[in-house]
């Protein structure tokens, strides 16, 4: 049904005097929205706010999603050291971009010319204080905060907090705004929002595939690499290697998949609050698209690799098993893959670049368990390959007419009848993003390491993180003691005639009592 603008006008012309609190506010705003003067701009300034708030919420709830999905991959000795980091990502991500990142990020260029780094708002002091410029701060906060806590499960089990809240700042306050600035800003160099664009239509990537999850990806490969595997992973206690990979198996699969889905949540104000504004027809077109193209992106990327690794698994063994982990991290690395053309492509490439990223996720997480780089939940594959394939995917499926809808130059992918321009500045654009983040984080690192500030010590790895650093386990697995359990049994026996102890009330407490 469409909206019909003289019937409503008429409507409420004739319910000047109507009592009812719901007539009343909907005539009000129909005749705010209606006014075309200071009174519009104020509801179009407002309507944007709140979309703005809200979607940034559903990012930060992916903070959430991350500690759950986090805590059920590692092991029980873990847990509590594995959340902590995930919410030091919060807050080290909130100082690192308040202080320096939305500087470094974001500047107003009043000469328009290309530049490699912002320089004003330091600290937010530059501000005007109107709800746009708070509004995008927190939106763009919550962004940086998601390429850091990435991170946190590549190094799990091994990592000291220490180092990974200084990796956390500065990844938040110098590394992510630099690429935020070169592809996202008004005067970036690879930017396409100018009207100069390189190669006539810039770097192409809406919500950020490459610019946050190849960002933090990246950083993850680098940290996993020097940090080195956990102790048993692929390598015995002499230092030799294994035959056979170990596999330590997630303490709370409820967990993992609690996590998945409140990542799939946020995802809905990832990719459509991209948008960045509702108040017309073409963002709210292009909002909408992304809810779309991000749905099923997900389904398809599950669905890919889960089958796909239960077909390998049939050719090989003979045997036939559906993996929950394939599963969850097929959806994830859907949802990365989709990120940076949720805006520009149709549904049915949505799908395409779904099932694609589910083989790129199995692909590029038997390439590191080859190569021997641990990484605790299969981060490596999911933001970083996948990050690159989501940028890659825009130079091939990118739509014209959804281009200039989402705000760009109409340039086509490559299968409707592009020349290579948006797919030449989008490859541009990942070697451009590996080459910042591996120069940068690679020294960094490795510093870390050589002060002995980076991995924990053997003893309290093996010990588990929790006790050697959190003051204890996360988990309460006592029972009853066993004499408490006796002198229950006696006194209902005493009323009630031979009363004996269930089997599995005595084994417990004699677990406990040992």
């Amino acid at each position: 049904m469409s909206f019909n603008e003289t019937i409503f006008g008429d409507y409420c012309a004739g319910a000047e005097n109507a009592t009812d609190p719901g007539v009343i506010a909907l005539c009000q705003v129909y005749n705010l929205a209606s006014d075309g003067g200071a009174a519009a701009g104020e509801l179009s300034d407002g309507v944007n706010t709140f979309f703005l708030l809200f979607s940034g919420a559903l990012v930060f709830l992916m903070q959430a999603g991350f500690a759950m999905l986090c805590a059920g991959s590692v092991r029980q000795k873990n847990v509590k050291n594995i959340m902590l980091k995930n919410l030091l990502d919060a807050c080290g991500g909130a100082i690192g971009f308040y202080t320096i990142g939305y500087a470094f990020a974001y500047a107003d260029n009043a000469s328009d010319s290309k530049t490699f780094i912002g320089n004003k708002n330091f600290l937010l002091l530059s501000f005007e204080g109107s709800g746009g410029d708070w509004i995008g701060w927190f939106f763009q906060f919550a962004f940086a905060a998601t390429a850091a806590t990435i991170v946190a499960g590549t190094v799990a089990e091994r990592c000291q907090m220490a180092a990974y809240l200084a990796y956390s700042l500065f990844l938040t306050g110098f590394v992510y705004p630099v690429v935020v600035h070169s592809i996202w800003s008004g005067d970036g160099w690879i930017t396409a929002f100018r009207d100069d664009p390189w190669q006539g239509v810039g770097v192409v990537d809406f919500a950020g595939s490459g610019v946050v999850h190849m960002t933090g990806g990246a950083t993850a490969l680098v940290a996993a690499i020097i940090l080195g595997p956990r102790k048993g992973r692929f390598y015995d206690e002499d230092g030799n290697p294994l035959e056979t990979p170990n596999n330590f198996a997630p303490h709370s699969v409820a967990l993992q998949v609690l996590g998945t889905f409140i990542l799939w949540f946020g995802w809905f104000g990832f990719n459509p609050g991209s948008a960045l504004a509702i108040d017309n027809s073409g963002s709210a077109e292009t909002a909408a698209l992304c809810a779309v193209t991000t749905t099923l992106a997900a389904a398809c990327g599950c669905v890919s690799a889960m089958f796909t690794d239960t077909m390998i698994e049939k050719s090989s063994t003979g045997e036939v098993s559906y993996d929950l982990t394939m599963a969850m991290n097929g959806a994830l690395g859907g949802l990365v893959g989709i990120t940076a053309g949720c805006s520009v492509v149709t549904p049915w490439a949505a799908c395409i670049i779904g099932i694609i990223a589910g083989w790129v996720y199995i692909g590029f997480s038997k390439f590191l368990i080859k190569m021997k780089i641990d990484d605790a939940v299969d981060a490596i594959p999911v933001h970083f390959a996948n990050g690159m394939w989501g940028v890659i995917a825009v130079g091939l499926f990118a739509e014209p007419d959804l281009m200039a809808i989402a705000g760009y130059n109409d340039f086509p992918g490559i299968f409707y009848g592009g020349k290579g321009a948006l797919l030449l500045c989008n490859f541009v654009s990942i070697v451009w993003i590996c080459a910042w983040v591996f120069f940068l984080m690679t020294p960094f690192f490795v510093i870390l390491n050589a002060l002995g500030m980076f991995r924990v010590d053997a003893l309290e790895e093996e010990v588990g993180l929790d006790i050697s650093h959190h003051r204890g386990a996360a988990y309460d697995m006592s029972g009853a003691k066993k004499e408490d359990v006796e002198e229950l049994m006696e006194v209902r026996a005493s009323k009630h005639g031979k009363v004996e102890v269930p089997k599995e009330v005595a084994n417990a407490a004699e677990e406990t009592t040992a």
